[in-house]
């Protein structure tokens, strides 16, 4: 049992991914060749944005965007501390502050009450200055953008929109990564909608930020690669990585997410008796990255984990540390009881198989396994 099944979806798409990559080695357009201009295309129409930036990997999207913005030392970046390290590692690498957010304890994304405390602290104590709010769409799941949006702009804070997971889900009528005046995505292999390496996009309605963006991911090119207008990175998505995402896009419009809908509500009916499971709120839907279900003790979901594994289950930890203990944020003076609702995620968090090529009778063996544990 795989946890996430690349093989089992290369060998439903072989066909077309083979064809796609073949194009390439034809044609010889190994960078920005013209499947990375119609994967732009169609991922800006999926998303509903006007215009996409492909780049090398979910990182840099996260910090060419605070690059354009000119996010630098004294500012303040309000991000969750239950995410992954990346969303904080960028705001560090600008030279600016994270500022660690607290959570929701029922969808695992940011908390709008611990944000807005953040922000009046930041600004009480007024040693850094208040520049932008990540928000990330944790586990498939959109952030509350219905209450962060307004919240940004009360306090005139810029919103970039951390979609590495989200990408697929939905707020209303709202596609992941429409939200905010700009919103990132990687094509990490594990990712809803992956590649077969690295890769990423921006996504924004704001045709100025697109073409600074456009110039960054070149060394900060001006009317050509020799003409550096400012500092850049050299951060492009390769062509054959763009055939392969246009062959998994089709997939994944077509049936991929759908299939993790159903597998997760399998999930849910089978498990919401014996543990905690996900919620999706009204008006949302989630894309799945993960489904993870909540124990009640670390030391529940640590030997939970342990049988699991020894019956051939595989099960992972999303994540085992929040952010604002990391040793990296050390000299930040967080402490534990700091984050509360983060700290006992962490804890009690376990993630399931999931992705789109499950069966019935692999969800209702681990569902089974785990009643009887």
């Amino acid at each position: 049992m795989q946890f996430i099944d690349l093989k089992a979806q290369y060998k439903a798409l072989e066909k077309e991914i083979n064809a796609g990559i073949q194009n390439v080695l034809n044609h010889g357009e190994y960078i920005l060749g013209k499947e990375v201009a119609e994967l732009e295309t169609q991922l800006a129409e999926y998303v509903g944005r006007k215009y996409c930036v492909t780049c090398a990997n979910g990182t840099d999207a996260l910090s060419m965007v605070l690059m354009a913005w000119d996010i630098k030392a004294g500012d303040a970046v309000f991000v969750p501390s239950f995410t992954f390290m990346a969303t904080a590692e960028v705001v560090s690498l600008r030279g600016a502050t994270p500022v660690f957010v607290d959570i929701n304890p029922d969808t695992f994304n940011i908390c709008v009450n611990s944000l807005e405390n953040a922000i009046k602290d930041t600004i009480s104590k007024g040693e850094l200055i208040p520049r932008a709010i990540i928000p990330v769409d944790l586990f498939g799941l959109p952030a509350d953008y219905d209450r962060i949006l307004p919240i940004a702009k009360k306090y005139n804070l810029l919103v970039l929109e951390d979609g590495a997971q989200g990408f697929g889900g939905t707020l209303g009528d709202k596609q992941a990564c429409s939200f905010g005046e700009a919103a990132t995505t990687s094509f990490f292999p594990a990712k809803p909608l992956g590649c077969y390496g690295d890769g990423g996009a921006i996504f924004t309605d704001d045709e100025g930020l697109c073409r600074v963006l456009k110039s960054i991911r070149v060394h900060g090119k001006g009317a050509n690669k020799y003409d550096n207008v400012r500092i850049g990175l050299n951060s492009r998505l390769d062509t054959i990585q763009a055939a392969i995402l246009l062959s998994k896009l089709k997939a994944f419009r077509e049936y991929e997410v759908a299939a993790r809908q159903k597998w997760a509500a399998m999930y849910t009916d089978l498990l919401k008796d014996t543990v905690k499971t996900p919620l999706i709120p009204r008006g949302y839907t989630s894309s799945f990255a993960q489904y993870t279900i909540l124990l009640e003790s670390e030391k529940q979901r640590d030997s939970l984990q342990k049988m699991l594994s020894e019956n051939g289950m595989p099960s992972m930890i999303y994540y085992p540390k929040p952010l604002h203990l990391q040793t990296a944020y050390k000299n930040l003076g967080y402490t534990e009881g700091s984050l509360p609702q983060s700290e006992q995620a962490a804890k009690r968090v376990l993630s399931l198989p999931m992705h789109p090529y499950l069966g019935s009778n692999e969800i209702y063996y681990i569902c089974n396994k785990i009643k009887h544990i």
